[in-house]
């Protein structure tokens, strides 16, 4: 249900963008902060691979399964966060796929001061890949501990 949500409102959000401006036109939002613009983006992260076609579907379709492998290996470990993590992100390439395999561009919209100018995909796959790694950090830390408390408990006796 999540994953249809964030597709959803990521569509919808890029659909109102195509239809109500033009190539290039921005709205500003909180002066020149803050916009809302229009922008193809034939690459993908930052504009990265642009023209590419190949690699950006290869990019793209890597991390989808990478993430419904990882998140179907973690729902089995009984884990909950990181497979909702994984499905965020994986929704943001789903949705972001969509627009490349209809349209041959992603469309891009929110632009923030002189950051990339980014879409609600990207900022699921941004701010879910922070809290991923944050994750990751955290658990292996706790089994790092874990680890040697039963080590040093082991050489007690």
């Amino acid at each position: 249900m999540i994953a249809v949500i964030i597709i959803a409102a990521d569509q919808l959000t890029k659909y109102a963008v195509r239809a109500n401006l033009e190539l290039g036109e921005a709205i500003p939002v909180l002066g020149n902060w803050f916009r809302i613009c229009y922008v193809q983006n034939t690459g993908t992260a930052f504009s990265m691979f642009e023209g590419n076609r190949f690699i950006t579907i290869f990019l793209t379709s890597a991390l989808i399964i990478g993430c419904v492998v990882y998140a179907i290996t973690e729902i089995r470990a009984g884990h909950k966060l990181v497979p909702l993590l994984l499905c965020c992100i994986a929704s943001g390439g789903i949705s972001n796929m969509i627009d490349r395999l209809t349209l041959g561009f992603v469309t891009d919209m929110i632009s923030c001061g002189k950051f990339a100018v980014f879409n609600v995909a990207d900022m699921f796959i941004t701010t879910c890949c922070i809290l991923l790694m944050l994750m990751v950090l955290v658990m292996y830390k706790n089994e790092v501990d874990e680890k040697k408390a039963s080590e040093k408990g082991g050489s007690d006796e």
